[in-house]
This record gives C-alpha cells, sequence and structure tokens, in this order.
C-alpha cells in the first residue's frame, strides 16, 4: 500500500511540476521568423497593415530600426562581377541552381545576409546572397555567387525578375504599395518588422 502511494505521489509531484514548467517554456519560446508579400492597407505610426497574397489582413508592429529598402526595375546588364547579389532560387539536376528572381544590392549594403539558406518563395527553394564572380551570357545566362563559406552556379532565366534594392525610408509606405517584409512572430502571435522591401513606381518585389 505505501508503494503504491508513493508512486502515486510521485506521478502527481511530477505532474504538478510539468505544469509550472511548461508556461514558462512558452513564454520563453523564441520569436519566429516569418516572410509577408503582400500590399499596404495603412500605415498609422509605427502599426502597419498588409493585406497579404494569401488573402490574409495582417498588422505588423515597426521599430525604430526597421529598415526600408526600395526596389526598382533592373535587368541582367546590372549585375556585373563583384555586384552583390541576392537571389531565391530551386535546385537543377546538374547541381546548380534556377533562380526564380534577383536583387541586386547597393554597394552600401554589400555583405547584407551573405550566404545560402533556405527560403519560403516557393516548396524546396532557396536564398544566395553573395559576390558575383564569372558571369556568363553565352548559352543562357548564368553567375558564380560567392560567400563566406562557399560557391553556388545561378542560371538566370529570360523571364525572371531582376530588380535593384536602394535605400529609401517610411515615406515609401503608402497605401497599396506592394511590400516584402519579414517580421518577427512572438508567443502571442503579435508581428514586429525587421526589415520592409517596398516597390517603387509600382513595382511588385519578387523575393
Amino acid at each position: 500500500m505505501h508503494s503504491i502511494l508513493g508512486k502515486l505521489l510521485n506521478t502527481s509531484v511530477l505532474a504538478a511540476s510539468l505544469a509550472l514548467i511548461a508556461p514558462a517554456h512558452a513564454e520563453d519560446a523564441p520569436a519566429q521568423r516569418i516572410g509577408v508579400r503582400g500590399a499596404i492597407t495603412a500605415l498609422d505610426g509605427e502599426t502597419l497593415k498588409v493585406h497579404t497574397n494569401r488573402g490574409e489582413d495582417l498588422t505588423i508592429q515597426l521599430q525604430k530600426d526597421t529598415a526600408v529598402r526600395g526596389v526598382t526595375l533592373a535587368n541582367v546588364a546590372d549585375i556585373k562581377p563583384g555586384s552583390y547579389i541576392g537571389s531565391a532560387a530551386v535546385p537543377q539536376a546538374d547541381g546548380t541552381l534556377k533562380a526564380l528572381e534577383v536583387h541586386v544590392f547597393p554597394p552600401q549594403m554589400a555583405g547584407t545576409g551573405d550566404g545560402h539558406r533556405a527560403f519560403d518563395l516557393a516548396p524546396g527553394s532557396s536564398m544566395t546572397n553573395g559576390s558575383v564572380g564569372d558571369l556568363v551570357t553565352t548559352n543562357g545566362r548564368s553567375i558564380t555567387v560567392n560567400y563566406k563559406g562557399g560557391q553556388k552556379t545561378i542560371v538566370i532565366p529570360d523571364d525572371v525578375p531582376i530588380v535593384n534594392l536602394v535605400p529609401a525610408d517610411r515615406s515609401l509606405l503608402k497605401p497599396g504599395v506592394k511590400v516584402v517584409l519579414f517580421a518577427q512572430k512572438a508567443a502571442d502571435g503579435s508581428l514586429t518588422a525587421q526589415a520592409i522591401s517596398a516597390g517603387e513606381n509600382g513595382v511588385t518585389p519578387p523575393m
């Protein structure tokens, strides 16, 4: 009898301990980083509202250090050896990457997001940010992109959008402007913008 009571007591103590610990873990859980793509519907002080491409209406808080970048149209001639670029892409059978979009950073933003990582633009897509090495325009368009710890060859189809990223400020954030932004989603569901890329003159950021 004592043994059974002891086991029950230990079980009760363990359950109570877990009940106390669980909320602490929920509160301490790291914020989730999510991508938001859509059009601005309103900006009120530090609060940005976006109607997403998925049909959601989201409210996103800005911070003093939330970076705003303008997105303007570019072409493959704007990509040269030494250019610092980013490209969302999907893998091909020969080991190269097929670009879904390419964005060219201004010189002062070289080094931004350097590396190769998974991305959410399409299933299986990645994002590669780095400096352009070789640029090949015969038999298709391909570039080598060098980043710390690696190199990727990216093929750019003729119909892939190419844009410039340019320094901008919050005056660009107006209703109707198309944006791509990355936000931290807190445990309570609130969103805080880290950086915003906003289309200039009707451009839709392709990232």
